[in-house]
């Protein structure tokens, strides 16, 4: 017998003026199996109270500030308290909060890059692991259909040995000094106080990192990166490496914020022995695949063909088009039905597991820090640093 009721979400960060927070409690809330019942939304006491109020919170459970969530939350009956806590604050916030929330024994699901140093996730990884708390971190474009897709068919041996990938992910946002026209989302990202020790690495390399993992399953074991950086700022705005991973397979990473035209153009290409994948973020519901010896076949989302992943993913018929939040609802649905899982005292199945969790996390900002280091070494191969 399942749990009889829905599962209660409290938001840090996220308020009003916010882009992320709206796209988490849209792609919670979809499929009517959740509850967003509490939050501190705002660093402001004032604005976070503003908000709440705006997104019709109960005052009682509207907070000024994240500790206070967390001390009133903590002493409510089961069943009554927040059953995790959804995180969508700058970078710099992300390790104080769930530490302290996986400490007091609620889940986590958590906006990426996960902390703000690699030594901060190492320290996070052991406290997931001591709580037993489910801790998942939003890389969305894992959600997608057809990058299950892809997944399955690499995995399943459908394209061989994977010798080579390209991932891209451009966009051209930051091509002007909009921070300096107080841009909330451009201030903070340029920060190195809030965003880490890399911008745009950490900010939309770090999904490319992820996707190529997700996919290929190959753990990166050396890099050659060049970072750069326009308009004086003191992090990078875009930035190309060239990749040795496992398994003598190589890759190439492109990221930018200062690519003229481009929107949020992210991209991957795996070529093996026997064929290869492409899928372009911008037209998520195909996925080509490629081989020497026949015409290129296009696989579509919503087709009873694809494998049982993707099918869990998709909501709507073929023909009518899944994106942005649908991949992110993806994430939330995982992560939560583990979740209740675990209040169940049942094993959470293979699919219900299928989201980034702390571990890919620690990774992702193993990958930041190394790219950040290789760009300033002077040596042509830099060993990726450890993440375990």
């Amino acid at each position: 017998m399942g749990l009889s009721r829905k599962l209660k979400m409290g938001m840090v960060g996220g308020g009003n003026d916010a882009f992320i927070g709206g796209v988490h409690r849209s792609a919670a809330l979809m499929d009517g199996q959740i509850d967003f019942v509490a939050g501190a939304l705002s660093s402001s006491p004032e604005k976070a109270k503003e908000s709440a109020c705006t997104l019709f919170l109960p005052e009682e459970r509207s907070y000024g500030t994240w500790q206070e969530m967390l001390e009133k939350e903590s002493k409510l009956p089961e069943g009554e308290k927040i059953d995790f806590v959804s995180i969508v604050t700058p970078n710099h916030m992300h390790f104080p909060v769930a530490k302290a929330f996986a400490e007091a024994g609620i889940h986590v699901i958590c906006d990426k890059p996960m902390t703000y140093s690699l030594a901060q996730a190492k320290e996070l990884v052991q406290v997931v692991s001591k709580s037993g708390i489910v801790f998942a971190l939003t890389h969305n474009y894992i959600g997608y259909p057809m990058v299950k897709q892809a997944r399955h068919m690499v995995r399943s041996g459908e394209i061989g040995d994977i010798l080579k990938f390209v991932v891209e992910y451009p966009q051209g946002w930051l091509l002007t000094p909009l921070e300096k026209e107080d841009q909330k989302q451009a201030c903070w990202r340029t920060d190195p106080e809030q965003s880490g020790v890399s911008n745009c690495m950490g900010d939309i390399g770090s999904h490319c990192e992820n996707l190529a993992h997700y996919i290929g399953g190959l753990e990166i074991k050396e890099m050659c990166a060049d970072l750069k950086s326009i308009l004086d700022r003191p992090l990078d705005n875009d930035g190309n490496i060239l990749l040795h991973l496992e398994n003598d397979a190589c890759g190439i990473l492109y990221a930018s914020q200062f690519s003229a035209g481009d929107e949020n153009n992210l991209n991957i290409r795996v070529y093996g022995t026997e064929g290869a994948l492409e899928w372009h973020q911008e037209d998520p519901n195909d996925l080509w695949f490629r081989t020497n010896d026949g015409p290129a076949q296009l696989y579509r989302r919503g087709n009873g063909y694809l494998c049982e992943a993707a099918q869990r993913a998709t909501r709507l018929p073929p023909g009518h088009p899944e994106a942005f939040i649908e991949a992110f609802a993806n994430i939330y649905v995982n992560a939560t039905d583990t979740i209740r899982a675990r209040l169940l005292g049942n094993e959470p199945t293979e699919l219900e597991l299928d989201f980034a969790t702390v571990i890919d996390g620690a990774r992702g900002m193993a990958f930041i820090e190394s790219a950040v280091e290789s760009s300033k070494s002077d040596q042509k191969w830099y060993a990726m640093k450890s993440y375990r």
